[in-house]
Protein backbone atom coordinates (compact mmCIF):
# COMPACT_ATOMS: atom_id res chain seq x y z
CA UNK A 1 0.00 0.00 0.00
CA UNK A 2 1.00 3.51 -0.85
CA UNK A 3 -0.14 7.18 -0.07
CA UNK A 4 -0.49 9.02 -2.94
CA UNK A 5 -0.16 13.24 -2.58
CA UNK A 6 -0.95 15.56 -4.92
CA UNK A 7 -2.13 19.11 -4.92
CA UNK A 8 -5.93 18.23 -4.72
CA UNK A 9 -5.39 16.66 -1.58
CA UNK A 10 -4.72 12.56 -0.67
CA UNK A 11 -5.58 9.37 -2.63
CA UNK A 12 -4.28 5.62 -1.91
CA UNK A 13 -2.53 3.19 -4.53
CA UNK A 14 -1.50 -0.17 -4.46
CA UNK A 15 1.77 -2.03 -5.99
CA UNK A 16 1.30 -3.65 -9.25
CA UNK A 17 4.79 -4.87 -10.06
CA UNK A 18 7.91 -5.15 -7.55
CA UNK A 19 9.82 -3.01 -9.78
CA UNK A 20 8.02 -0.15 -9.10
CA UNK A 21 4.77 -0.57 -10.85
CA UNK A 22 1.58 1.16 -8.51
CA UNK A 23 -1.92 1.19 -9.44
CA UNK A 24 -4.47 4.01 -8.19
CA UNK A 25 -7.75 5.28 -9.19
CA UNK A 26 -7.02 8.10 -12.12
CA UNK A 27 -8.84 10.52 -10.76
CA UNK A 28 -6.52 10.28 -7.73
CA UNK A 29 -3.61 11.78 -10.00
CA UNK A 30 -5.88 14.13 -12.11
CA UNK A 31 -6.48 17.94 -11.91
CA UNK A 32 -10.07 19.54 -11.79
CA UNK A 33 -10.11 19.62 -15.32
CA UNK A 34 -9.36 15.76 -15.37
CA UNK A 35 -5.53 16.74 -16.89
CA UNK A 36 -3.10 13.77 -14.91
CA UNK A 37 -0.35 15.43 -13.28
CA UNK A 38 3.23 14.29 -14.52
CA UNK A 39 4.10 13.19 -11.37
CA UNK A 40 3.11 13.07 -7.95
CA UNK A 41 4.52 12.15 -4.48
CA UNK A 42 4.12 8.56 -2.94
CA UNK A 43 4.57 7.59 0.62
CA UNK A 44 5.31 3.81 1.68
CA UNK A 45 4.04 1.81 4.49
CA UNK A 46 7.70 2.05 6.21
CA UNK A 47 7.20 5.78 5.97
CA UNK A 48 9.77 6.51 3.03
CA UNK A 49 8.43 9.12 0.85
CA UNK A 50 9.50 9.03 -2.86
CA UNK A 51 8.38 10.89 -6.52
CA UNK A 52 6.20 8.70 -8.68
CA UNK A 53 5.84 9.01 -12.58
CA UNK A 54 2.24 9.18 -13.78
CA UNK A 55 2.61 6.82 -16.56
CA UNK A 56 -0.79 6.98 -17.97
CA UNK A 57 -4.59 7.06 -17.19
CA UNK A 58 -7.76 5.73 -18.23
CA UNK A 59 -10.84 7.64 -18.32
CA UNK A 60 -13.67 5.15 -18.96
CA UNK A 61 -12.07 2.80 -16.54
CA UNK A 62 -10.51 5.20 -13.89
CA UNK A 63 -7.43 3.49 -13.52
CA UNK A 64 -3.99 4.68 -13.40
CA UNK A 65 -0.44 3.52 -13.78
CA UNK A 66 2.46 5.25 -11.34
CA UNK A 67 6.17 4.67 -11.47
CA UNK A 68 8.73 4.89 -8.86
CA UNK A 69 12.85 4.20 -9.03
CA UNK A 70 12.31 1.47 -6.48
CA UNK A 71 13.14 -2.19 -6.80
CA UNK A 72 11.85 -5.17 -4.92
CA UNK A 73 8.58 -3.92 -3.82
CA UNK A 74 6.51 -6.43 -2.13
CA UNK A 75 3.57 -6.54 -4.93
CA UNK A 76 0.73 -8.80 -4.16
CA UNK A 77 -1.63 -11.46 -6.09
CA UNK A 78 -4.24 -9.86 -8.34
CA UNK A 79 -7.63 -12.25 -8.37
CA UNK A 80 -8.58 -13.41 -11.65
CA UNK A 81 -11.37 -14.75 -10.59
CA UNK A 82 -15.05 -12.42 -9.51
CA UNK A 83 -15.12 -12.97 -5.88
CA UNK A 84 -18.56 -14.31 -4.14
CA UNK A 85 -21.15 -12.60 -2.95
CA UNK A 86 -20.66 -12.50 0.82
CA UNK A 87 -17.28 -13.44 1.24
CA UNK A 88 -14.98 -11.15 3.18
CA UNK A 89 -13.26 -7.68 1.78
CA UNK A 90 -10.56 -6.01 3.69
CA UNK A 91 -10.25 -2.01 2.70
CA UNK A 92 -6.68 -0.86 2.99
CA UNK A 93 -5.93 3.15 2.50
CA UNK A 94 -5.43 6.57 3.57
CA UNK A 95 -8.89 7.73 4.93
CA UNK A 96 -8.58 11.64 5.47
CA UNK A 97 -5.20 10.95 5.82
CA UNK A 98 -5.14 8.07 8.50
CA UNK A 99 -2.33 6.20 6.96
CA UNK A 100 -2.75 2.05 6.54
CA UNK A 101 -6.31 2.42 7.52
CA UNK A 102 -8.12 -0.97 7.18
CA UNK A 103 -12.03 -1.75 7.46
CA UNK A 104 -13.65 -4.91 6.63
CA UNK A 105 -16.90 -6.03 5.24
CA UNK A 106 -18.54 -8.33 2.46
CA UNK A 107 -19.03 -8.53 -1.20
CA UNK A 108 -22.48 -7.08 -1.33
CA UNK A 109 -23.01 -7.46 -5.01
CA UNK A 110 -21.74 -7.83 -8.70
CA UNK A 111 -21.98 -6.12 -11.72
CA UNK A 112 -22.74 -2.87 -10.39
CA UNK A 113 -23.22 -0.36 -13.39
CA UNK A 114 -23.37 3.97 -12.75
CA UNK A 115 -24.72 6.11 -14.85
CA UNK A 116 -22.95 8.91 -16.95
CA UNK A 117 -22.12 12.05 -14.78
CA UNK A 118 -20.49 15.66 -15.47
CA UNK A 119 -17.76 13.55 -13.16
CA UNK A 120 -17.73 10.26 -15.29
CA UNK A 121 -19.01 11.30 -18.40
CA UNK A 122 -18.20 7.29 -19.69
CA UNK A 123 -20.05 6.16 -16.35
CA UNK A 124 -18.87 3.47 -13.95
CA UNK A 125 -19.26 -0.26 -15.40
CA UNK A 126 -19.26 -3.67 -14.04
CA UNK A 127 -18.49 -2.79 -10.17
CA UNK A 128 -18.34 -4.77 -7.15
CA UNK A 129 -20.52 -3.30 -4.62
CA UNK A 130 -18.96 -3.60 -0.68
CA UNK A 131 -20.12 -2.84 2.80
CA UNK A 132 -16.95 -2.23 3.82
CA UNK A 133 -16.24 1.70 4.96
CA UNK A 134 -14.72 3.52 2.29
CA UNK A 135 -14.02 7.60 2.81
CA UNK A 136 -12.29 10.47 0.78
CA UNK A 137 -8.44 9.48 0.62
CA UNK A 138 -9.52 5.53 -0.03
CA UNK A 139 -9.87 5.88 -3.56
CA UNK A 140 -6.97 3.92 -5.78
CA UNK A 141 -6.29 1.73 -2.17
CA UNK A 142 -6.66 -2.15 -2.48
CA UNK A 143 -9.24 -4.23 -1.41
CA UNK A 144 -8.41 -7.50 -0.64
CA UNK A 145 -9.89 -10.82 -0.23
CA UNK A 146 -9.85 -13.43 3.22
CA UNK A 147 -6.77 -15.05 1.50
CA UNK A 148 -4.79 -11.50 0.96
CA UNK A 149 -5.31 -11.12 -2.83
CA UNK A 150 -6.35 -7.95 -4.26
CA UNK A 151 -9.46 -8.42 -5.93
CA UNK A 152 -9.92 -4.38 -6.91
CA UNK A 153 -8.95 -0.85 -6.08
CA UNK A 154 -11.84 1.43 -3.91
CA UNK A 155 -13.60 3.24 -6.57
CA UNK A 156 -16.32 5.23 -4.92
CA UNK A 157 -18.96 5.26 -1.85
CA UNK A 158 -22.42 7.04 -1.12
CA UNK A 159 -21.87 9.18 1.31
CA UNK A 160 -24.37 9.26 4.01
CA UNK A 161 -26.22 12.50 3.01
CA UNK A 162 -28.02 10.41 0.28
CA UNK A 163 -29.30 8.29 2.79
CA UNK A 164 -27.04 5.39 1.91
CA UNK A 165 -25.49 3.44 4.44
CA UNK A 166 -22.05 1.47 3.79
CA UNK A 167 -22.55 1.43 0.24
CA UNK A 168 -19.32 1.55 -1.43
CA UNK A 169 -17.78 0.51 -5.30
CA UNK A 170 -14.93 -1.52 -6.35
CA UNK A 171 -13.22 -1.36 -9.60
CA UNK A 172 -12.36 -5.12 -9.89
CA UNK A 173 -9.16 -6.79 -10.31
CA UNK A 174 -9.38 -7.77 -14.01
CA UNK A 175 -10.24 -4.72 -15.28
CA UNK A 176 -7.08 -3.08 -12.69
CA UNK A 177 -4.51 -5.84 -14.32
CA UNK A 178 -6.29 -5.45 -17.99
CA UNK A 179 -5.86 -1.45 -18.22
CA UNK A 180 -2.38 -1.59 -16.31
CA UNK A 181 -1.28 -3.92 -18.58
CA UNK A 182 -2.08 -1.82 -21.46
CA UNK A 183 -0.92 1.68 -19.97
CA UNK A 184 2.57 -0.07 -19.35
CA UNK A 185 2.84 -1.67 -22.79
CA UNK A 186 1.41 1.31 -25.20
CA UNK A 187 0.50 4.06 -22.75
CA UNK A 188 -2.94 4.03 -24.12
CA UNK A 189 -5.74 1.70 -23.74
CA UNK A 190 -8.14 0.66 -26.50
CA UNK A 191 -11.84 0.58 -26.02
CA UNK A 192 -15.01 0.12 -29.05
CA UNK A 193 -16.45 3.95 -29.81
CA UNK A 194 -20.06 3.76 -31.63
CA UNK A 195 -19.28 7.82 -32.17
CA UNK A 196 -22.86 9.00 -30.78
CA UNK A 197 -23.80 11.53 -27.64
CA UNK A 198 -27.23 9.42 -26.15
CA UNK A 199 -29.14 10.49 -23.35
CA UNK A 200 -31.63 8.82 -21.27
CA UNK A 201 -35.46 9.31 -22.12
CA UNK A 202 -37.16 11.17 -19.66
CA UNK A 203 -40.98 11.57 -18.77
CA UNK A 204 -40.89 15.21 -20.29
CA UNK A 205 -38.77 13.91 -23.76
CA UNK A 206 -41.01 11.26 -24.67
CA UNK A 207 -44.22 13.63 -24.07
CA UNK A 208 -43.15 15.93 -26.04
CA UNK A 209 -42.30 13.82 -29.02
CA UNK A 210 -44.94 12.02 -28.70
CA UNK A 211 -43.10 8.35 -27.71
CA UNK A 212 -44.56 5.67 -26.13
CA UNK A 213 -42.16 4.55 -24.00
CA UNK A 214 -38.88 5.83 -21.99
CA UNK A 215 -37.06 2.87 -22.48
CA UNK A 216 -34.04 2.88 -24.80
CA UNK A 217 -30.61 5.33 -25.57
CA UNK A 218 -32.25 8.21 -27.63
CA UNK A 219 -29.41 9.60 -30.06
CA UNK A 220 -28.76 13.31 -29.54
CA UNK A 221 -26.29 13.82 -32.01
CA UNK A 222 -24.10 11.48 -34.11
CA UNK A 223 -20.16 11.76 -35.38
CA UNK A 224 -19.81 12.52 -38.83
CA UNK A 225 -18.09 9.69 -40.30
CA UNK A 226 -17.93 7.78 -37.33
CA UNK A 227 -18.90 3.76 -37.12
CA UNK A 228 -22.62 5.06 -36.08
CA UNK A 229 -22.77 7.90 -39.03
CA UNK A 230 -21.59 4.98 -41.66
CA UNK A 231 -23.81 2.48 -40.25
CA UNK A 232 -26.63 5.09 -41.04
CA UNK A 233 -27.52 6.01 -37.72
CA UNK A 234 -29.22 9.23 -36.72
CA UNK A 235 -30.28 11.62 -34.84
CA UNK A 236 -34.23 11.30 -33.08
CA UNK A 237 -33.11 6.90 -33.22
CA UNK A 238 -33.71 5.24 -30.24
CA UNK A 239 -31.43 2.72 -29.20
CA UNK A 240 -33.25 -0.21 -27.96
CA UNK A 241 -30.98 -3.38 -28.55
CA UNK A 242 -26.93 -3.61 -28.93
CA UNK A 243 -24.52 -6.42 -28.96
CA UNK A 244 -27.51 -8.82 -28.00
CA UNK A 245 -28.39 -7.17 -24.72
CA UNK A 246 -31.23 -4.84 -24.21
CA UNK A 247 -30.97 -1.24 -23.61
CA UNK A 248 -33.26 0.41 -21.53
CA UNK A 249 -31.13 3.17 -21.15
CA UNK A 250 -27.51 5.01 -21.54
CA UNK A 251 -25.74 2.65 -18.90
CA UNK A 252 -27.39 -0.05 -20.64
CA UNK A 253 -25.74 0.98 -23.93
CA UNK A 254 -22.58 1.92 -22.00
CA UNK A 255 -22.12 -1.16 -20.35
CA UNK A 256 -22.86 -3.28 -23.75
CA UNK A 257 -20.36 -1.45 -25.83
CA UNK A 258 -17.77 -1.64 -23.04
CA UNK A 259 -17.80 -5.24 -23.58
CA UNK A 260 -17.17 -5.05 -27.28
CA UNK A 261 -13.71 -4.27 -29.01
CA UNK A 262 -12.60 -1.92 -31.73
CA UNK A 263 -13.11 -3.56 -35.25
CA UNK A 264 -15.72 -5.44 -34.19
CA UNK A 265 -19.21 -5.74 -36.13
CA UNK A 266 -22.28 -6.07 -34.01
CA UNK A 267 -26.05 -5.42 -34.52
CA UNK A 268 -27.69 -2.51 -33.25
CA UNK A 269 -31.66 -1.76 -33.58
CA UNK A 270 -33.44 1.04 -33.47
CA UNK A 271 -36.75 2.20 -33.24
CA UNK A 272 -37.40 5.54 -36.20
CA UNK A 273 -40.80 6.69 -36.13
CA UNK A 274 -42.93 3.69 -35.97
CA UNK A 275 -40.47 1.03 -36.94
CA UNK A 276 -37.41 -0.53 -36.18
CA UNK A 277 -34.06 -0.69 -38.51
CA UNK A 278 -31.60 -3.16 -37.43
CA UNK A 279 -27.91 -1.35 -38.39
CA UNK A 280 -24.40 -3.30 -38.67
CA UNK A 281 -22.13 -1.37 -37.12
CA UNK A 282 -18.25 -1.58 -36.90
CA UNK A 283 -17.00 0.31 -33.74
CA UNK A 284 -13.91 2.32 -33.97
CA UNK A 285 -11.07 2.95 -31.22
CA UNK A 286 -12.18 5.36 -28.59
CA UNK A 287 -8.50 6.30 -28.28
CA UNK A 288 -8.33 7.19 -31.61
CA UNK A 289 -11.56 9.53 -31.84
CA UNK A 290 -9.56 11.49 -28.94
Amino acid sequence: MVTVKTPLGLGSGVVYHSDGALVTDAHVVEDQQKHPYRTVQVQFADGSQASADVTGVDDVTDVAVLKVSRNGLPAPAYATQVPEVGSLTVVIGSPLGLDETVTAGIVSALHRNMPPSSESPHGAIDLLQTDAPISPGNSGGAVADANGQIIGLSEAYLPPSSGAVAIGFVTPASTVSSVADQLLANGIVKHAALGIVPADITAQTAQRFGLATTEGALVLDVTAQGPADKAGMKPGDIITDFAGAKVKNVTDLLAALRKQDPGQTVTATVRRGDGTQDLKVTLGDLAQQG
